[in-house]
């Protein structure tokens, strides 16, 4: 089988996920700047042509430093905020529009020997951002510095179930015919959220946040962000981009990512790999996922032992508890209680590891905690390297298979794992390869 072959099959279950779907591209104008845009373009055809609805905002501020430059005009901002006085904000129409025309250039592209070819790909805009103006704020008059203060929800969902892309420039207007420079930032996150996306994708300079050792974080839950914030005060660019998907998912966006822009091929990892290529911030945030300690043992007991009188898992002993507990990870509601748990068991030299324990609390059925535990510990299985998940179940078979497990027998488990198995109990077993 081809890498190609692979690569299409690996991809399906993404592509039929995200299809249908509304996603927000916020670009600055540095991303559309860099050398790598061109190739961003290529991918933003790509998800259109794979059914995904679109919006995509841009910025300028580059654009416009220039212009001002050109212009011997000093840039003034207070607070990170561009103040916008008449002869400013000449520049910024004047760099908003070449930058506009400057994408929608890329996005017309159509030669035979472009990725593009055959696209046609329409896109569409207008006045549809309504604005006003930031006013003074602490003695400081921003003149056409404005806010959003609304976005035509109608005419941007009509649009795009007409199979259009709609590209939001930095520039709203208010009902008197006047026009504000507004901040990119904010109109990503205000269409996100008027529009119900499913995503709001920041591109920055860097491939997403990373800890105190500069490893990037993968994965962070909305009560982390405060803290990330905090650190990320020497980089304003990226606190920012962090903001916007904080803000957003708050209000009712199921995930923010940021990616690099200068990072060819990161938009299509991010979306169509498990691993992806920047920071995915959850929505899901109020409850916390993190590895259990000697303190849970007690509330792992009240989960399983439910479950062990019932039949449906295998009976462990508080000690066995205790000496195992590394394994588990835990979920945590955000008043402490404990409301779900998974363990991951490796087997030694097969690159394999067995999945257990996947137990939601009754309270809080139906949530998709079970779903994002199982994300979680199939990407702590793949961040060590494990190739394929086990898992042995009485009762959980369709759900697991849901979730892309397929039917495996007794000679599939690894050798260590193999005498270990119940005859009495029987039961099925599932793997998966990660």
């Amino acid at each position: 089988m081809t890498d190609y072959v692979k690569f299409l099959r690996e991809t399906s279950p993404y592509i039929n996920t995200h299809r249908g779907k509304t996603f927000v591209l916020a670009l600055s104008g540095e991303a559309i700047a860099h050398a790598n845009f061109t190739n961003i373009v290529h991918d933003i055809a790509l998800l259109h042509s794979l059914g995904i609805k679109l919006i995509l905002v841009h910025g300028a501020r580059q654009q416009i430093d220039e212009r001002l430059k050109n212009c011997a005009i000093t840039a003034q901002f207070d607070q990170n905020t561009r103040i916008t006085d008449s002869a400013t904000m000449a520049c910024v129409k004047d760099a908003v529009g070449s930058t506009r025309i400057n994408i929608e250039a890329q996005l017309s592209t159509g030669a035979a020997n472009s990725p593009m070819h055959g696209a046609r790909i329409q896109v569409v805009g207008g006045n549809l951002i309504t604005a006003k103006p930031l006013g003074v704020r602490e003695g400081i008059d921003f003149h056409h510095t404005g806010e959003v203060r609304r976005i035509d929800q109608k005419s941007l969902h009509r649009q795009l179930e007409d199979g259009a892309i709609v590209l939001l420039s930095p520039i709203g207007y208010s009902p008197t015919g006047e026009a504000f420079n507004l901040n990119y930032e904010d109109i990503a996150t205000q269409a996100a959220v008027s529009m119900g996306a499913e995503k709001l994708i920041m591109f920055s300079a860097s491939e997403g946040i990373s800890d105190n050792a500069g490893n990037l974080l993968k994965m962070i839950s909305l009560n982390e962000v405060p803290r990330c914030l905090d650190e990320l005060v020497s980089n304003l660019a990226l606190q920012h981009a962090l903001m916007a998907c904080y803000q957003a998912c708050e209000n009712g966006v199921a995930r923010g990512h940021i990616i690099s822009y200068a990072d060819n091929g990161a938009l299509l990892t991010e979306l169509f790999s498990r691993d992806g290529r920047g920071t995915l911030v959850l929505k899901n945030g109020k409850e916390i996922m993190r590895q259990a300690t000697i303190d849970d043992v007690g509330g792992l007991l009240e989960l399983l032992e439910p479950l062990e009188e019932d039949g449906v898992l295998v009976k462990r002993s508080r000690e066995l508890l205790e000496t195992e507990i590394y394994r588990f990870s835990v979920m945590l509601h955000a008043e402490g209680m404990l409301v779900g748990c998974a363990a991951l068991y490796p087997f030694n030299g097969d690159n394999a590891a067995e999945l257990a324990c996947v137990v939601t609390h009754p309270d809080f059925l139906n949530q998709g905690f079970a779903s994002r535990l199982l994300e979680h510990i199939e990407f702590q299985a793949a961040q060590q390297g494990i190739k394929q998940l086990f898992v042995l179940t009485v009762q959980a078979g369709h759900w697991f298979k849901e979730k892309g497990f397929v039917d495996a027998t007794l000679d599939d488990l690894p050798e260590e794992r193999q005498p270990l198995y119940n005859l009495q109990r029987n039961s099925q077993i599932y793997c998966k390869n990660l």
